[in-house]
């Protein structure tokens, strides 16, 4: 699930490939394994979205509020498909290509596991957004299609104005709240970007495509430096929207 839609975040923009570019990418065994990867995560992440709202939605108190997270996580689970799709159209059996992630995955949201419904709406706000960010930063290396499919799976679900509503109005009726939840964004944002590090440090097709690779350029370290002061900024603005100090 992501609350910003990658479109307006701070990401640098898109480069213009030819299309003939993009069938020469396929041909490199490394790239497709590398989108491979990449569409496995996210595929992965969605699901994991998905089952948290649904799960969010038992924590709830109002049925307003209950119906709302079971409309979000039927959008979740509608970019799942197309994304299933893609990974099929490689080649590759997509339970294969999502079975490196579950355990990082489930590892994290055991860590970050919420204590209640107002850590539930943070954690579906700021650390979901937060991988979104990551992975649309990523995409900007891959060929135009499927840059294009992750940028649609990550949009936003149609929930980023309810969750900033119901956290301000919690923060409204009881200022102590805001202190906790701040405290708990902060939480997400070193626990997410830990996760968004290892998973491109321990695959080595994600790692190469963000080294370069068939004709596209790659990050230095100056580069990668800036990309994740744009993931900081982005969680800042999220927490802001919230009412919280990031």
């Amino acid at each position: 699930m992501t609350e910003t839609s990658p479109q307006d975040a701070s990401a640098p923009p898109v480069a213009t490939v030819a299309p003939e570019l993009d069938s020469v990418a396929f041909e490199d065994p490394g790239y497709r394994a590398a989108v491979v990867d990449l569409l496995g995560a996210i595929t992965y992440g969605e699901i994991s979205a998905f089952e948290r709202l649904a799960d969010d939605a038992k924590l709830a108190l109002q049925l307003e509020d209950k119906l709302a997270l079971a409309k979000m996580a039927t959008v979740q689970f509608g970019h799942v498909e197309p994304l299933l799709d893609r990974i099929s159209s490689l080649g590759v059996d997509p339970m294969v290509a999502m079975e490196p992630f579950r355990k990082p995955f489930d590892v994290f949201h055991t860590a970050t596991a919420p204590s209640d419904w107002l850590e539930g709406l943070i954690k579906a706000y700021v650390g979901d957004g937060l991988a979104a960010d990551f992975y649309v930063e990523i995409a900007q290396f891959l060929d135009i299609g499927t840059r294009q499919l992750i940028v649609d799976s990550l949009a936003d679900a149609g929930h980023a104005d309810f969750v900033v509503d119901r956290v301000r109005r919690a923060i409204e009726q009881d200022h102590r709240v805001g202190g906790r939840l701040a405290l708990w964004g902060r939480r997400l944002m070193g626990e997410a970007l830990s996760q968004a590090q290892r998973v491109a440090a321990e695959r080595d097709s994600l790692a190469a495509l963000l080294a370069g690779g068939v004709d596209r350029p790659g990050m230095d370290l100056a580069a990668l430096s800036r990309m994740f002061s744009r993931l900081t900024e982005n969680h800042a603005k999220r927490m802001a929207e919230l009412g919280l100090a990031s």
